[in-house]
């Protein structure tokens, strides 16, 4: 039986072209990943643009600098800290909340946003000022506002425990220990801050 010299082709699966959030979102992704792989420096719209898998005008249309772009996928990306736990004591509250911040900071976006501020000049750092205060520092310091209103209540703060600077420690000293120092903050060394710092300031 003669066959044919002939083979069948497969049909070429064509993928669907993506629009608007969709393809906003895999820009987004890729950008994060080059801060993860190539820094802030390295960084360059036709990369994200390989990365997302479209062209390098689909990005500028939607992001004219990659300061702009950058902005965006750090506040889209970092995790939400938007719950106080309630475990029925200050130190293990306060202790819960050091571990979701450091889930935040510790996040592919937290990550990327600690390169960019180890990498950029002070101008440039400036930009993501926002993005640090809003995304990590205000929601730390109204959840750990509301963790000692309730230990105030209970008689374990000392009237006055949620003044500004008590409140400003916590992400103060995380801040400083993370960016200056390159702590990891092993569950110890958030024990220590708490016991040492926290409980004595706090105590009435």
């Amino acid at each position: 039986m003669a066959t044919s010299r002939w083979t069948a082709v497969p049909a070429r699966t064509v993928s669907p072209r993506r629009r608007g959030s969709v393809l906003e979102r895999a820009i987004l992704d890729a950008a994060l990943d080059q801060l993860s792989t190539v820094g802030w420096s390295g960084l360059t719209m036709e990369g994200v643009a390989a990365g997302a898998q479209t062209g390098k005008a689909a990005v500028y249309r939607r992001w004219p600098s990659k300061e702009d772009l950058v902005v965006q996928a750090l506040r889209a990306g970092l995790p939400s800290l938007d719950r106080a736990p309630d475990l029925g004591s200050v130190r293990e509250d306060l202790l819960q909340l050091c571990r979701q911040m450091r889930v935040t900071m510790f996040s592919r976006p937290g990550f990327a946003l600690r390169a960019v501020l180890h990498e950029c000049d002070a101008t440039t750092a400036e930009r993501f000022h926002d993005v640090i205060f809003e995304g990590v520092i205000e929601p730390s310091v109204k959840l750990i506002k509301e963790v000692l209103s309730r230990g105030i209540e209970r008689g374990e703060v000392r009237s006055g425990g949620t003044e500004a600077y008590v409140c400003d420690v916590i992400p103060a000293m995380f801040m400083y220990r993370t960016k200056v120092c390159g702590s990891e903050w092993r569950d110890e060394e958030f024990e220590t801050l708490i016991d040492q710092v926290m409980v004595p300031l706090l105590r009435p």
